[in-house]
């Protein structure tokens, strides 16, 4: 089983990757986790990335493209995983469609988890004042709500073009949001 996970910042998009991908034993990949690892590494594709990030901005497609091929192609992503935070553009999508073809893989749903814009900054700030992220300021949570609107919201009509998307609401219990996702996902994949 592979799957894309969609939303905008604070959605719940990490939280209920985890738990699928608990449920299902298929392995959870983040780009945002990935290029944290990167950036902790002070590799250099991380120090790249990092002045965007720091800025709220995409990290540029191509680095993107080219990391996410090389992590596909391990031997731990052969039986299924779940991309958290990746594709956010059609540009990326499209060059997914193409890293996939080469490796003979192929989507079997792509999930939007949606929610109201005030309860995703309230989240972000809140999960910022814990966790120490240099992306969840005010500024840079409007910021990356804007970037996300603009630039990754057109992925919704692409996938549903292709009857691919599900969109899930992301407000609500943990455990209830879950339970639709894995209902949805018994029928879908």
């Amino acid at each position: 089983m592979n799957l894309i996970f969609l939303g905008p910042p604070g959605v719940g998009k990490g939280t209920q990757a985890k738990l699928l991908c608990n449920k299902y034993g298929i392995l959870h990949l983040s780009t945002g986790d990935i290029l944290r690892l990167e950036i902790s590494k002070k590799t250099t594709i991380g120090n790249f990335a990092k002045e965007f990030i720091d800025k709220g901005e995409l990290v540029p497609d191509d680095t993107l493209l080219k990391m996410m091929k090389d992590r596909l192609c391990l031997d731990d992503a052969q039986n299924g995983y779940l991309l958290d935070g990746f594709p956010r553009t059609i540009e990326q999508a499209k060059g997914l469609n193409l890293i996939l073809k080469k490796i003979g893989h192929k989507i079997d749903s792509v999930i939007s988890l949606y929610a109201n814009e005030d309860e995703l900054v309230n989240r972000l700030i809140k999960r910022g004042l814990t966790s120490g992220r240099s992306d969840e300021s005010i500024e840079i949570i409007k910021n990356r709500q804007k970037i996300y609107l603009d630039q990754t919201s057109p992925l919704l009509s692409y996938y549903h073009n292709v009857g691919l998307l599900i969109k899930i609401n992301g407000v609500g219990e943990i455990k209830y949001i879950n339970d639709e996702i894995i209902k949805i996902v018994n029928q879908y994949a």
